[in-house]
């Protein structure tokens, strides 16, 4: 018999966006991953990569072609709002349900994730993750595990079976309790025993944990899934309108007006302190949800007492840095508190990573924050590139949520010990502010060095060369600069492009969202010959992601004339533009490197005919030579930490700007070169490229992709050890050979 599908439920906050005209043309599997994908479209039902959702599924038994009950269940590290059919593990049922007779208690639970495996469907190579057992053992057709920031406030609060109770009563639900236990086997067992002893339960709430709810159709799952998030989310704020607009005890520090300002300008100074043992790409949000707990009266002390969810600190470790910034203080003074507060982060954190470890432990990691706050500011976050740091400030926002959820839910001082502790646990361990009930530090430990979470890293795809460093890319919207800008994306750079012309530059990056992340990438326009336009290029760069590690520059210009008369005026700008500009460049970067306090590489892009002496093109030769010993004295100047480079091209024509239509047929007349007017720009440039090979050793045409191939060898670590050279990308131009 069909089964009607539940009717749109009335909601307050979410929305229901299930479409039944294409759910209608989906099997089981698509309604799941649709499923899924709604769930996690929406970052108050769970955050990025987090929860999880299955279906049990009858298929055919390969084997036997008998019918078999197959449970499908998000695959280890997907994402629910994005994740595709193929990301889903799928096990026999019943071979899962039937390790419950070999378990052997907690103390062996880590051991029955390597039987997984032996349970796969159809030798589905996707991951199981640890939350698998979790959903064989309910007994319903379609689970849903999520994290929503109501629900955990809820499970992360000292009164909160209390107030689940509460819940239950006002709106007619029948969720059950269940105290903190980390994922895996043991909590399996749990819920099981849950729903066995509370046979009309409608969800379960984990202490400081999260949600899981479930249906009998894909539909109800969903629905019910929106109904009971929606319903503690008006829960909680009829708590919170019972309790006046004053949250987390009230504004004691104002937000800055030029809060943003002062982001960009302290960033690279913070980047380079938290990037000691490893480099990181940095996020800033003032959001008001973030600036009204960081300026609050308690948002020191919760900060500290750390996060709830397992999903959270993951990436946000067992808390944040706070650093304490009075109101009208200086930068300075902001300077000297994140230099004495991180000294005391990373000596705590040493010293929960000693109290806990075992000599089965990974190796101590990274003691740096990930997650700084800074009154009257905001929050900045790091991560390995732009999307992990985005992310991790996603993750603490969402914590923010949950302690102003639990503090809202608070009525009067809670005694004995929090219903988030169960068997086993030491109630002692369990630190409450405000009603808000933090992860023990042990249970923290034991899910941040998990040797199954440290093999989950270990998965990852190694990191690319040019992984987490930053490349300003000036006159990037064309020639040599287009092909720096995406080799440098392709070696995992985050670029940004710089041009004169804007437009140029966006389109350029428009083209490296083909081989990066659209979050690697960003653009800015520039003038070089304006040390004020160099200067709010290099803060876009900060702004974008949180300082600068390699910079480059391409542009140049090459003065012509009807007559062949070069003017002082355009003797004066050629000068201007391929050295003072790169002089302007190298002087304002050298400020920002010098507040990183990171090593940084600069290489700039001189010419062959710095070295060869010809007619008519003195104003451009000369500016060349200039250039080529700035780089000699820049590397000098901005020793030790910044290497200068540069190379010196033979002419490149492919996609050079210098190299309009009309200077490239007067070229080809000047060396007797036919040519068909019918001709393309690019077909004629590359009539006159073949003519400057032929004067080479190697008739090898100078293509922009070659130069790029230079300029990121000396800005790699490849080049760490040269300084104040230049490499000839020439083919072999005898007349360039150093004398």
């Amino acid at each position: 018999m069909t089964q009607a599908a539940p009717a749109s439920p009335a909601l307050k906050f979410l929305e229901d966006r299930w479409d039944a005209s294409i759910a209608a043309t989906l099997d089981e599997p698509e309604l799941l991953r649709y499923r899924s994908n709604l769930l996690g479209s929406d970052l108050r039902i769970t955050n990025f990569a987090g929860g999880n959702t299955s279906s049990k599924i009858t298929e055919t038994d390969p084997l036997t072609g008998e019918p078999v009950e197959v449970l499908w269940v998000k695959g280890s590290g997907g994402d629910l709002g994005s994740m595709k059919r193929a990301g889903f593990a799928t096990l026999f049922l019943h071979k899962l349900l039937a390790l419950e007779r070999s378990y052997k208690g907690v103390d062996a639970e880590d051991d029955m994730v390597a039987m997984y495996p032996l349970c796969t469907f159809r030798n589905n190579p996707v991951a199981a993750s640890i939350d698998t057992p979790l959903h064989g053992f309910l007994p319903f057709p379609h689970v849903d595990h999520l994290h929503p920031d109501w629900g955990i406030a809820l499970a992360a609060s000292a009164n909160g079976k209390a107030k689940m109770e509460e819940f239950n009563r006002e709106f007619g639900h029948k969720l059950v309790w269940v105290p903190w236990q980390r994922p895996g086997f043991e909590l399996a067992m749990m819920l099981k025993r849950a729903v066995a002893d509370n046979p009309d339960c409608d969800g379960i709430v984990l202490g400081g944990h999260g949600l899981f709810t479930w249906g009998q159709t894909q539909r109800e799952c969903y629905v019910n899934t929106l109904i009971v998030i929606d319903q503690i989310g008006q829960f909680i704020e009829r708590h919170g309108l019972a309790k006046g607009p004053a949250h987390f005890g009230g504004e004691i520090i104002p937000a800055r007006a030029d809060r943003r300002e002062l982001a960009v300008q302290i960033a690279p100074f913070l980047r380079g302190k938290v990037s000691t043992q490893n480099r990181w790409i940095a996020s800033f949000t003032d959001a008001a949800d973030v600036l009204q707990f960081v300026n609050s009266k308690h948002a020191k002390e919760l900060a500290f007492l750390g996060t709830s969810c397992p999903d959270h600190f993951i990436r946000t470790k067992i808390r944040p840095l706070f650093v304490p910034w009075a109101a009208g203080a200086s930068v300075d003074e902001l300077k000297s508190q994140i230099e004495k507060s991180l000294d005391e982060y990373r000596e705590q954190y040493r010293t929960y990573y000693h109290s806990f470890a075992t000599p089965e432990s990974p190796a101590l990691r990274d003691a740096s924050p990930t997650v700084v706050l800074i009154p009257g500011l905001g929050m900045f976050s790091f991560g390995k590139n732009k999307t992990e740091a985005r992310i991790t400030g996603e993750f603490y926002t969402n914590a923010i949520h949950v302690m102003e959820g639990a503090s809202l839910l608070a009525e009067g001082e809670v005694t004995g010990t929090v219903p988030q502790c169960g068997e086993g646990v030491d109630p002692a361990s369990f630190k409450v502010y405000t009603n808000y009930v933090a992860l023990p530090a042990l249970e923290a430990f034991r899910i941040e060095y998990w040797a199954l979470e440290e093999a989950k890293l270990r998965r990852q795809p190694p990191e690319k060369e040019l992984s987490r460093r930053i490349a300003l890319v000036v006159g990037g919207g064309s020639g040599i600069g287009r092909e720096v800008a995406l080799l440098a994306a392709a070696r995992g750079a985050h670029v940004v492009v710089a041009d004169r012309d804007e437009a140029a530059a966006a389109r350029v990056a428009d083209d490296l969202k083909s081989v990066t992340s659209k979050e690697f990438v960003a653009v800015t326009p520039v003038d070089i010959r304006n040390r004020e336009a160099i200067g709010k290029a290099l803060r876009a760069t900060v702004a974008a992601f949180g300082g600068v590690d390699i910079l480059i520059n391409t542009a140049a210009m090459f003065p012509s004339s009807p007559d062949g008369v070069i003017s002082d005026a355009m003797w004066a700008t050629t000068l201007d533009v391929n050295v003072t500009a790169n002089y302007l460049l190298a002087d304002e970067a050298g400020k920002l490197f010098n507040e990183q306090g990171l090593d940084g590489s600069i290489v700039l892009t001189s010419s062959a005919n710095a070295v060869v002496a010809k007619r008519g093109s003195e104003a451009y030769d000369v500016s060349k030579a200039a250039l080529s010993h700035l780089v000699r004295e820049l590397a000098v100047a901005l020793s030790p930490r910044v290497r200068v480079n540069g190379i010196s091209p033979a002419t490149v024509v492919k996609g050079s700007t210098m190299f309009p239509r009309d200077r490239v047929r007067a070229s080809l007349t000047k060396y007797n070169i036919p040519f068909d007017e019918s001709l393309s720009d690019e077909e004629l440039r590359g009539l006159l490229a073949g003519f400057y090979a032929k004067r080479t050793l190697t008739h090898q045409p100078i293509d922009p992709s070659d130069c790029a191939e230079a300029i990121l060898f000396l800005a790699s670590p490849r080049a760490r050890c040269t300084s104040g050279h230049l490499i000839p990308v020439d083919g072999g131009l005898t007349e360039a050979f150093l004398r």
